[in-house]
This record gives C-alpha cells, structure tokens and sequence, in this order.
C-alpha cells in the first residue's frame, strides 16, 4: 500500500507529465513535508530529488543545485547509490544547460557508475542518454547513436518506462541529422504510442514539431503542417511559449515552400517576437529563415537586416560549447549574405544594359588586390559584399541617364554622381558584422582629392574604397560604355599611369605586379560585353 508521500509524488509526476508545473512543485512540496511528518527517509530522498528536477526545469538551477547537494549528503549517509546516480545526474542537467559540456559529461560518467553499483538498469539508461546528448551537441553523431542505443538497452531491460520516450525523440532527430528518414520516422511512432499509454503530452507534443522537420526533409508539406498543428495545439495548451515559437517557425518554413510568402512572413515574426532575447539560437533560425522569404518578395534591404541579425545572434553563440554547429550556420549565412548581394548586384546591372558583370568582374579584381595587401579570408568575405553593392545608389538613377549614348549635363552629372550617397543611405539600417558602407559612399573619392561626393583625399579615403576604385576604374575602362568603345587592358593601364593622382600610388603598384594575372579576364569579359551589344543592336 502506497504511503501518503508517495500517492503525492505519484501526482506530482503526472502533473509534470501534463506540463502543469506549478501543481507538479506543490505536490512535491506536500510529498516533502508529509515524508518529514511520517519520518518516511526513501519518500523524503525521493520528494528532494523531485523538487529539484523541478526548480531545474522552471529556471532555478540554484535551488535545483541545493536539493541536488543535500540529495547527495542523504545517499551517502544511507549507501544509496541509486539517489547518489540521480543527484549526480541533476548536476550533469545543470551543467550542460549552463553550457559547460565536459562538467556535464564527468557528472553523467559518475551518475553511471553510481547507477551501475546499485543495479539500477534505469538511471544506466538515463545517464547513457544524456551522455549521448553531449556527444551529439559536440557533432559526434556516431558516438551520440552507441550512446542512444545502449540507454535504450537498459531502459527497455528495465521494463521501459518513461526514459524510452526521450531516447526515443532522440534517436529521430539523430537520425533526421543523418538523413536516414525512414528510421527517424520509426522511433517518432514508438515514441508517440508511449506518450499515448502514458499520458505524457508534453513529449508529445515535442515530437509533433519534430516529425515536422522530418517531413519538410521528405518534401511533404501537408504532413508537416498537420504534425506541426499538432504540436503547436499541445504548446498553446500547456502556455509553453518557446515550443510555440518553435512551430511558429515551421509554419513560416512550411508557407514560403508552398509559396505564401505573406503567411511566411507573419509567422516568422511571430517566432521571432517570441523569442527575442530568450532563446538566440531559435531567434536566429526564425531571422535566417525570415530572409529567404524576404528576398523571394524582392525585399532585398530588409532581406540583408534579417541576415544581419541572425548573424550577430550567432556570433554571440560562438562562444558556448553547447553548440557544436555555431560556425557552420555562420559560413551558411554568409554564403546566404553574397548570394543576396550578388542577386542584388544583378539587379543593378539590369538597369543599365552597358555593365552586365561589372559587380561580378570589379569584386574579383578588387579582393585579389585586397588579398595582397593583406585582408583575412573571413574579411574577403564582407569585402566581396562590398564590392557587389558599391553601386546600389544606381538603381534609383533614371534609366536615360544611365543610357545615355552622349555626354553627360551638368545636371544628370549631378544625378548620376548622387548614386554613392544614395546608396550609402540604403545600407544605413543595416549594421554589417564588417563595414562595407565606406565602399558604396566613397569608391569615386580619389587620392588628389578631386573625388566625389565627400572630396576626400590620401588616407582620409577608406582603405577598403581605395582598393575598390582601382577596380572599378579598371573595369570601367576594359568594357564599352555608351559613349565610348571598350579599351584592351594594356590601353586601360596606359590611361591610368597618367592619371596616378587618382590613386592610393601604394596599391596602385600592388595592382601593377597582379596585372598580368587579370588580362585574361578583363579581354574575355570586353569581347563577350561586345558581342551582347552587338547583338542587341542587331535585334
């Protein structure tokens, strides 16, 4: 027969199950005092480790910590290993959400082997999972799935129980990460048919948002829409407002894959809202995603602010050891950024039916001088961007200016010449991890200072502006203009060495030894821009 204490730690754990919280802490709390008032010591051991897994999960690791302390003080004066395994094991749940992986792998290490000495198939399991959580932060997949597999083992030795459930969420997402779909389909069924028998929706409706990630990999939109309906009814029920952010996020995934991008939009930021300044990491999803559906509105500036954002949110995570794929997602954004700037810089281009490539031909000239002179490869990086969008301010140029087949008047002059100011102002919302606005406002400075628009000169110039004209002038001079036919290189650095007042004459010499190597390019893009324009004027 059950005694009082345990009735209410029964209760406590279906409450928790359920995902009513502060119920499940009041019944532990009762459990507490009803174990001290019936001297009960196995239903006192019991209500601390209780209460202290839920302090952990409300927030409260300190609390947590204590009941986790004076846990381990009763296992020692009472040789209880198996309330030894499960403090330790606290400790390791405390740890890793603190970020700190290797406390939490020693603490999981010494819960097993208490759990081990009791004999206790259960806490093995459980300890073995979690260890396997760590070596799946870290990336190591494979030593995360011997893991999985051997808490399985001893769960299911154990007569299964509630810990099967979380290794088997596990094992699905592992295997979504190894793009074995059909598997992770299997272990999100077994999982599911558990929190049924059980009761525990909470799970549940984890696994309903994760099965949603699987059937986006499966390409089956409506099959993610409904898993993710699923989840999102659970959070909103249990007023679990991350594991609704999570769904939100989806559900924008889901929308821009189906192509309503103005449904998109609106539950992305609905994610976005939710989580800002509360959990970075699915901020930073939900912002990297907002971009894609951003850019296929052709909203390219607000495109590049929500890369920005997700980009100094994932820079922020760099340094937390519990996110082994931080710097992936961080070259995927900014493979993301150039893609953006290079369909941006096109679009320029498309304006103004004399400079097709000139972005593209002026960004590899100018980073090859940049590289000499001695930018990092993550600096090249921001500097490519630069270089695709230093002539941005063009798109709001009247399209007959641009294609004016004769001079110039002073007054489309003074238009035209407006377009490093213009474009300067369109990059101002947008705070790049690496200053590219220098590049857009002030390529046409030169170092006489006879530039425009500010009339700077020498090193007042920005350095990375200064590499740029170089370039843009080069390019300029290499490919046929409205009033003017293409020059050969060799003609377009005849007419630059007489103009060396134009130039920063230390990179200059650096773009006088690298001229050979950019011959070729610049006489294949002048011969194929000439046979285009031949072309069209055929037509």
């Amino acid at each position: 027969m059950y005694s009082a204490s345990q009735t209410l730690i029964e209760q406590g754990v279906a409450q928790e199950r359920a995902g009513d919280w502060a119920d499940a802490a009041q019944s532990f709390e009762r459990a507490f005092r009803e174990s001290l008032r019936a001297r009960d010591s196995s239903g006192l051991r019991d209500a601390i480790m209780r209460q202290g897994h839920c302090w952990r999960r409300r927030g409260v690791p300190e609390l947590a910590a204590e009941l986790f302390d004076l846990a381990i003080i009763l296992a020692e004066l009472h040789t209880d290993n198996r309330l030894k395994s499960r403090a330790l094991n606290g400790f390791g749940l405390l740890a890793q959400a603190a970020g700190e992986l290797s406390q939490a792998e020693h603490y999981y290490r010494l819960a097993r082997d208490a759990g081990a000495l009791g004999g206790d198939e259960i806490l093995q399991g459980e300890t073995e999972q979690n260890l396997g959580i760590v070596a799946n932060i870290r990336g190591n997949l494979a030593e995360a799935l011997v893991r999985y597999q051997a808490g399985l083992a001893h769960l299911e030795r154990a007569g299964g129980g509630p810990g099967v459930v979380a290794v088997l969420n596990n094992l699905g997402m592992l295997h979504i990460d190894m793009r074995d779909l059909a598997a992770a389909d299997g272990y999100f069924q077994r999982a599911l048919e558990i929190c049924a028998r059980t009761g525990d929706v909470v799970t549940e409706g984890a696994i309903h948002i994760n099965r949603t990630e699987l059937f986006l990999a499966l390409g089956e939109p409506d099959r993610a829409r409904a898993s993710c309906d699923e989840g999102f009814e659970i959070a909103s029920r249990l007023h679990d407002s991350l594991r609704r952010a999570e769904a939100l996020k989806f559900y924008g995934i889901i929308y821009r894959e189906t192509g309503k991008l103005h449904l998109a939009e609106i539950h992305l930021n609905q994610s976005i809202e939710i989580t800002r300044g509360r959990e970075p990491l699915l901020e930073a999803e939900a912002l990297r995603e907002l971009s894609l559906v951003l850019r296929a509105l052709g909203r390219n500036r607000e495109a590049l602010e929500a890369l920005n954002q997700a980009h100094t949110l994932f820079s922020g995570l760099q340094a937390r050891p519990d996110q082994a794929d931080i710097n992936q997602r961080i070259t995927q954004l900014e493979t993301d950024f150039l893609s953006l700037v290079r369909f941006w810089g096109e679009s320029i281009e498309a304006k103004d039916r004399y400079t097709s490539g000139h972005c593209e031909r002026v960004a590899g000239y100018a980073c090859r001088i940049a590289a000499e002179v001695g930018l990092t490869e993550r600096e090249l990086v921001w500097f490519r961007m630069g270089a695709f969008l230093h002539d941005l301010g063009k798109t709001e140029v009247p399209e007959e200016i641009l294609n004016k087949p004769g001079k110039l008047t002073d007054e489309e002059r003074s238009v035209m010449e407006r377009h490093t100011v213009i474009g300067d102002e369109m990059l101002a919302p947008v705070e790049f991890p690496w200053d590219i606005r220098p590049m857009v406002r002030s390529h046409h400075e030169r170092w006489d200072g006879r530039g425009y628009p500010d009339g700077l000169a020498g090193h007042d110039i920005p350095l990375s502006a200064r590499i740029l004209r170089i370039a843009d002038v080069f390019d300029a001079l290499t490919t046929a203009r409205s009033y003017r036919r293409r020059l050969t290189p060799e003609e377009a650095l005849e007419i630059m060495v007489e103009d060396l007042g134009s130039f920063d004459p230390d990179l200059f010499g650096i773009f006088l030894a690298i001229f050979p190597e950019l011959v070729g390019t610049a006489s294949e893009a002048g011969a194929r821009a000439a046979m285009e324009h031949s072309f069209q004027a055929s037509k």
